[in-house]
This record gives structure tokens, sequence and C-alpha cells, in this order.
């Protein structure tokens, strides 16, 4: 861990021992005002830090107090303080680290002029239910903090008594529910630091698959649904239309991966574009692209050096993460239910041809898939489709695993976060997997 002594950004002290590793295990540290402490969970056990003095905040969300959280193995996030704190944290990280070189200043400001907007569109009378709050896509390569920006955008928000969307368009980390998805949910409050976003009433669309090259045509149709379904929602309500959202969207900014972006700027009619890190042929590309929508902004923004890097071993074990944590909660606190089906009970589809690349072909055709061995560890969405032909324009319910298949007896065996019975027969299979036993 680094330490600057008592004229640097923080100063450490061990309570007790530190483990085998050299790691420290319990310990206080002190932040100087504007400095934030980088933590890297380890993989071995969970980690737990609590406020002992001052304001510090995680994801833009204040921390209580006086009382403990606890994260997750592989965890990684940012305490940073604008005044001063200190901390104790209990526990073996990865890595950590303390730094005064943020970009947290230049996020709050960008913060600030989203506010402005908001309470211009709410004030003005001129064409009352016309406009629109701010719609900020946020943009960049892999691993460039996107994520962590949205939530520090929504966190604070929030704290000022707005009530912005958020959406997720990153499909190989998905932030509100499952790996796979498409999503969006209202924000109400400060995200928590553990848990992160509320999934209870989110809208969810199944792409099924952990990168959008699998099927490239269904990805921009369930971007277009989303978007379509959204505009629906802030017709009805001005309180949502006026907060405006923040989306978040892939690392892949390249070749078809920027054809989704743009995609994705003109579904959703986005009045920001925020350009995280050293992407200059992408601004150049997007404001080539965007010349003539002069009501779209295209900033540039530097990312965070405190940017964990992820290797592809690292992101697929964080992948198998976010599938563990929706049968089991952020904390392993939930209870998976093992139940059975009949053969009969369900029907079970696939989007598109998932034997090779579906950008030939029928990428949005509708199979049946024969319920056989084939499915088990395999992780299914319960649609709300009520037909077939519904399926791309139908959000789901959730999702299960299936477990075991039993040929002789006409069953399936699934895991469910849910006790009650399937909402729904029509069930939908892409590529995603859960391996735990």
């Amino acid at each position: 861990m680094s330490s600057y002594g008592s004229t640097g950004p923080s100063m450490a002290k061990p309570l007790m021992n530190s483990d085998e590793s050299g790691h420290q295990i319990r310990r206080v540290v002190m932040l100087k005002k504007q400095t934030e402490i980088r933590i890297h969970v380890h993989e071995i056990s969970p980690l737990k830090l609590r406020v002992l003095d001052g304001k510090v905040e995680i994801f833009g969300s204040e921390l209580p107090p006086k009382a403990w959280l606890t994260f997750q193995p592989l965890q990684q996030f940012a305490v940073f303080t604008w005044y001063g704190a200190t901390l104790e944290i209990d526990g073996v990280t990865r890595s950590e680290k303390t730094s005064d070189e943020t970009p947290m200043m230049s996020y709050l400001n960008l913060h600030n002029t989203l506010q402005v907007q908001r309470h211009h569109v709410t004030s003005s009378a001129r064409y009352p239910g016309s406009s629109q709050g701010p719609r900020v896509i946020i943009v960049g390569d892999t691993d460039s903090g996107k994520s962590t920006l949205a939530k520090m955008l929504l966190s604070w928000a929030a704290k000022d008594g707005c009530k912005p969307t958020f959406v997720d368009l990153n499909v190989g980390q998905s932030s509100i529910t499952m790996t796979g998805t498409i999503a969006a949910t209202s924000i109400t409050m400060p995200l928590d630091p553990v848990e992160g976003f509320p999934a209870n009433k989110a809208i969810v669309h199944y792409f099924g698959h952990k990168a959008a090259n699998n099927n490239i045509k269904l990805y921009k149709a369930l971007v277009e649904e989303l978007a379509g379904e959204l505009e629906e929602e802030f017709a009805k309500n001005a309180e949502s239309r006026n907060a405006g959202m923040v989306i978040d969207t892939m690392g892949w900014t390249n070749g078809l991966g920027c054809e989704l972006l743009k995609h994705a700027i003109r579904m959703f009619n986005a009045s920001v574009v925020v350009v995280l890190g050293q992407e200059d042929t992408l601004v150049k590309d997007l404001n080539r692209a965007f010349k003539y929508k002069k009501d779209l902004q295209i900033l540039k923004l530097e990312k965070s050096a405190g940017v964990f890097s992820r290797c592809s071993t690292f992101r697929k074990r964080l992948r198998n993460n976010s599938i563990k944590k929706y049968f089991h909660g952020a904390t392993n606190d939930l209870t998976a239910y093992t139940k059975t089906a009949k053969f009969s009970d369900v029907q079970v589809y696939q989007i598109g041809d998932l034997r090779g690349s579906s950008r030939f072909g029928q990428p949005l055709k509708i199979t049946p898939v024969s319920i056989d061995m084939d499915l088990v560890n395999k992780v299914l969405a319960i649609s709300y489709a009520k037909q077939p032909d519904e399926i791309i324009s139908s959000i789901v319910a959730g999702f299960v695993c299936i477990r075991d298949v039993d040929i002789d007896e006409e069953t399936i065996t699934y895991i469910s976060p849910s006790v009650a019975e399937l909402p729904s027969n029509i069930l939908i299979m892409g590529t995603l997997t859960c391996n735990e036993t």
C-alpha cells in the first residue's frame, strides 16, 4: 500500500499484523482532501470498510459513518473524499493505492452542467411537455472508466433530487442484471456501493451473448426496442423525461463497434457524448458523423489513472460473478431454489444461428430448441412474449439455469432466485452458461 507520510495524500496505520503475503489485514487510512484510495479486493476473501471520520464517496454515493460495509472478492472501487476523511479497512487486497491525481473535479463540473440543463427544462414553460432533459452517452475504449463515471453522474443527480434513467448497452459486463442483457432502470436514490443498480423495476431484453458481434443485427434490434420503450415511458412521465438518461456502452470503439455507438446515439437521441480517454480518432469520427446534429455536444474527458486494467481471464471471472450474483446475491446471501418442470410445460427458442457468425443467414430468425442434455448449465431467459414471434420485442421476467435434463421422465431441473413458478412458458437460449455446482 502506498503511503506518503504526513504531508502526502494519505497515511496508514496498521492495527493488526499483516498476512503471510505481506498484505495488511486491518489498518486505518487517513485521506487528505480531494484524494482517493483505489482498492482491488483479493480473490480469497471479502474486505470490510467503514468511515471513522469525515465524508467519503464510492461511485458518487456517500458512505454512512461508522457502519461496516462488506465488499466481495475481486470487487474494484475507489473511496474518494472532497474534504478529508479517516477510514478503517479490514481485509486483504489484491492491490491498494492512494492518489491525489483524479479527474473528479471535471466529472463534478459535468454533473453541474447537466443539473443546469435539467433545471432549465423543468422551469421552462415556453413549450411544456416538448423538451427533454440531458441524454448523456458515455463512450470509450475498454477499461476507460465508463461505468464508474455513469454511476457517479447518476448518484449525484439522485442526491440532488432528480430521477434519471440508466441505460446499459454493455452486454459483456452488464451492470443492472445478468451478463448478456440490454437494460434500463430508473435511479431514484444514490447507488448502493455494494449492491449496485436496482433491478426490481428494470426493463430488460436478453441478448444472450457476451459480445455484440455474436449477433450484430439482434443487438441493434434490441437497442431500438429499448429506445422505443423509453420514449413511450417519457411521454407519460415528465419527471423521468426532464431528468434524462445516462447511457453506458461497450468498449468496442472501432469498425463495427463505432457504427454501433453511432446507432445508439441516434436511437436514444443523445444530447451529450462523453468520450473518455485518449480517443482522438473516435472524437473525429463522431464529429464527422454528427456535424449536422446541432443539438449534440461531444465532450472529451480525461479517464482516471486509477482505472484498473482487466485481462481477458479476469473479465471472464467478472462475467461468471455476474451470473452468480443474479442467483445468489451480491453478498451470497440469497437462496437459489431448485425446481422442476415438464418438457410439455416449457418452450425453448434461440434467436439466430448460434453455430457461427449470425451476420449471415437469418440473424433474427426464432428457432425452436430441442430439450436435451445440451441444455444442462445453460442460462435461459424467461420471456414475457405470448407467441414466439414476439420474443425480440418482449422484455424478460428473469433467468433460470438448467441443472439437469431427465429424458426418460421428460423433466428439466433448474435453479431460480424465486420460489414462484415460471411466469411464462417461453424461454430464450443464448450462449451463456452457469457452471457452478
